[in-house]
Parts: C-alpha cells; sequence; structure tokens
C-alpha cells in the first residue's frame, strides 16, 4: 500500500520521501524509486529506518526536511499484520503490535508538527484498517491498535486545527502480499482466496493504487473540509 500512495502523489506531481526497513538495494524499494521516477520525473529520497525506534524516524524527518526544506503533507502508513489471538498472544506480541502500529504513526506525527504547521495548511492522512470497524476472529491484537488509529486521527484534529487538518483512511481487504501471506496461513490459500472475495459485491480485493488515490484526494483542497474523520474503504 505504501508504495501505491507514493506512485499517486507522484502521479500529483509531489515530492516524496519515503521509508521503510529494507535496505535502499531492496527489489521493493527500487521498485518504489522507479515507480515514483516513471510517474513524475522526480527521484524520491528514500530512508532506511525501523519505524519503531525513534532515533530512527528522528533521523528520517531531518534528513526530508535537509532534502526538501519543509513537509507539507505526512503520509503516515506503517504497519503490518500482528495476528495472534487474544488468548495466544504475549506481551511481547501486544506490545511489538502497539509500538509498530500505532504508536509509530503518533511519533511521526509530532515530529513533522513543527514543519506542517509554519503555513497553517498541513495535513496528515493515517492508514487504519477496516479491522478497526468490525473484527474478526484471530485478528487480535492488531484491531487493537487500528481502531486506536481512528481515536488518534480525532484527537490529532481537536489538538492540532486548524493548522493541520488530520483524516484516516480505513483499507479493507487489499490484493498485496500482506494479503497472499494471510491467505498462505490457510491449508488451501486459493480457495480461502475465492471465499473472501466471494463475499464483496465487487467480487474482488482492492488495490494499492486505489488506496493511494484516497490519501491524494484527502490531502488536496477538494477534500478540505474534511477533518477528524477515518473513511471505511471496503465493500463488506
Amino acid at each position: 500500500i505504501g508504495a501505491g500512495i507514493a506512485k499517486m502523489y507522484a502521479r500529483a506531481n509531489a515530492d516524496i520521501a519515503g521509508c521503510a526497513i529494507e535496505p535502499e538495494d531492496h527489489e521493493g524499494v527500487q521498485q518504489f524509486i522507479q515507480s515514483v521516477q516513471n510517474e513524475s520525473g522526480k527521484t524520491p529520497l528514500y530512508v532506511q529506518a525501523d519505524v519503531t525506534h525513534l532515533a530512527q524516524l528522528e533521523n528520517f524527518v531531518a534528513r526530508t526536511i535537509n532534502h526538501f526544506g519543509t513537509i507539507n503533507i505526512l503520509a503516515s502508513n506503517a504497519g503490518a499484520n500482528v495476528f495472534k489471538g487474544a488468548e495466544h498472544s504475549s506481551r511481547e506480541d501486544w506490545l511489538h503490535n502497539l509500538n509498530l502500529n500505532l504508536e509509530s504513526h503518533w511519533n511521526i506525527a509530532r515530529l513533522c508538527k513543527p514543519y506542517l504547521e509554519r503555513d497553517g495548511s498541513g495535513v496528515i492522512v493515517m492508514n487504519s484498517s477496516c479491522h478497526a470497524f468490525n473484527a474478526m476472529p484471530g485478528c487480535f491484537p492488531y484491531n487493537i491498535a487500528k481502531t486506536g488509529i481512528r481515536a488518534l486521527v480525532q484527537s490529532l484534529t481537536v489538538e492540532w486545527s486548524p493548522a493541520i487538518r488530520t483524516v484516516g483512511v480505513a483499507p479493507g481487504f487489499m490484493d498485496t502480499r500482506i494479503t497472499e501471506a494471510y491467505f498462505n496461513s490457510f491449508p488451501d490459500p486459493s480457495a480461502e482466496r475465492e471465499k473472501t472475495i466471494a463475499q464483496f459485491p465487487l467480487k474482488r480485493l482492492g488495490t494499492p493504487d486505489e488506496i493511494g488515490a484516497w490519501f491524494v484526494f484527502l490531502s488536496s483542497t477538494y477534500a478540505a473540509f474534511a477533518g477528524g474523520q477515518t473513511y471505511l474503504i471496503d465493500v463488506c
């Protein structure tokens, strides 16, 4: 989804800085860089960072400011499935999930705040999940953190508006490698995929580009009166 978000911002001619846990020579990172270049002709700044470590986020923001001089939009997308179930989650699972899927979003937001509020029109778009609206068996504690993102979006809107406008996006089942890994956790991955798709009226999974388009729209002047809401992009 992060790559789709970057691609669609590039299509809108944005300058882009991105981070991920992989090194720059990783295939996925190279695809991200090439996708941005293909869309806008611009080379994005890439910084390897583990978002669960505050010092690495601080370095990412500092390098972004050194490179571009300012930050106008924060697209906060970090996360990964932590599906353990309430009974089988360890305390380590719980803490890792909250750190990655919730606290990292708060940390990057407060690091970017001084730059986002400079001209009174900064925007934060945070990625939540359909699991924040409708939990399913076994998705604990991931759904707890993603529900927390909804509250974080509301809190930042109440406290930081009008200088910074904050909104959230909650994707449903997307056709990504993370979703593929989820299907592969079942004895018959193809059957599980088809069963999931059959539940949806549109009879398909969503795409990263479609979520990226929502990020671009919500951070544009067309959505200037949207604040404090998390938009569920799903058909279930």
